[in-house]
């Protein structure tokens, strides 16, 4: 299940708006039919739009290319191409991959064509970059199967496991993120049962992680988000699992809105809290939570269901897509370097690959 592959120079998308009533996919043939699509989120989950996005970029080479000519100076592509990865980071403010691969992609532009020992055409710049964008998401799996690998063990033996959003191979290269967990821990030969919160109001766990985990045979309940707590209370509950979209150097994570709900309330029953995501998610230029652009998306998201309206002509809605859970309430973050554990400030430096001052 390939939510975007890169076809020759078509970026092909699975419609993740469609589902679960039918299973539909977008060809996007330029990089602002990629912006779109991240936009209007046929396209979601922060690792799946990095990919696209960086496929987008590789399409807007392609296309820049194309109008310069092969003869042209290959320094030509850099300012087009600057403008391109601005379009493309203006599509959704929120997930740090998405910023994280257009910046690669700009770093290796401006290695390819201003480099010491650099000789190349234009055409073999573009083929580089495609080279790149591609070694981004072939990451991207890789780093999923190595979060299954840490973050298996930390579910016990017939655990009731509670997710949040969609965080599987909808949302990623390949296998998931906090699903991707929970999947490696199902195909360890764990008796686990899912509890997915529904995740308004896209419901993305109705719509997209219920999707996902009956077509891989896990056993699951369907919840509302506000059953969780009581579910807790009942002892169906043993551990929670999320994804993150950006967690800062505190340990501050930004995930879909209804998370932070989610950290408090396993915090008041003693349950793990974990958050699952690969290392390009960690952002430590910023300090804390506090500094992290909450998106706000239109208030229709929220006053229809299916097109029908469910909510009065008039009112006021709020509709931020993304909150942000202190790291106080979060009990480890499942890395493909490893898993992380307080002190945040000083642990996600090393799983980022920083090196402290004593090296």
């Amino acid at each position: 299940m390939k939510a975007v592959e890169l076809t020759g120079e078509i970026v092909r998308l699975i419609d993740q708006r469609r589902l679960p009533g039918s299973l539909q996919h977008v060809e996007a043939t330029d990089y602002r039919e990629v912006a779109e699509a991240v936009r209007n989120m046929t396209v979601r989950g922060a690792p799946a739009i990095g990919i696209a996005a960086a496929y987008g970029f590789y399409l807007g080479a392609l296309e820049t290319a194309r109008r310069l000519g092969p003869e042209a100076d290959p320094r030509d592509l850099q300012q087009p191409l600057l403008q391109i990865a601005s379009l493309l980071k203006g599509t959704r403010p929120t997930a740090v991959n998405l910023f994280w691969a257009i910046d690669r992609m700009m770093r290796r532009t401006q290695e390819l064509v201003e480099g010491k020992k650099s000789r190349l055409s234009i055409p073999e710049v573009v083929e580089e970059l495609r080279r790149e964008a591609v070694a981004i998401h072939q990451e991207d799996i890789e780093m999923n199967h190595q979060m299954g690998r840490f973050g298996r063990d930390l579910i016990p033996e017939g655990a009731g496991v509670l997710t949040h959003c969609n965080t599987g191979a909808l949302a990623t290269g390949d296998y998931g993120t906090a699903l991707g967990v929970i999947r490696a821990a199902w195909e360890q030969g764990k008796k686990i049962h899912v509890f997915a919160d529904e995740t308004r109001p896209l419901l993305q766990g109705a719509r997209l992680t219920a999707w996902e985990l009956v077509q891989e045979g896990i056993p699951a309940t369907l919840i509302t988000d506000n059953m969780a707590g009581y579910l807790m209370k009942l002892g169906k509950i043993q551990v929670a699992i999320v994804g993150a979209d950006r967690i800062t150097a505190n340990g501050d994570v930004a995930n879909k809105i209804g998370t932070y709900s989610v950290a408090v309330l396993a915090r008041v029953h003693n349950i793990p809290f974990f958050v699952a995501a690969p290392s390009s998610t960690i952002d430590l230029s910023i300090g804390s939570g506090d500094e992290i652009i909450i998106e706000e998306r239109k208030p229709e998201e929220v006053t229809t269901l299916g097109g029908i309206r469910i909510a009065p002509e008039g009112i006021g809605v709020a509709n931020p897509a993304f909150d942000v859970t202190p790291h106080r309430y979060v009990t480890g973050i499942i890395t493909d370097r490893g898993v992380v554990y307080p002190p945040y400030s000083l642990n996600l430096r090393r799983a980022a690959g920083v090196k402290s001052a004593r090296g």
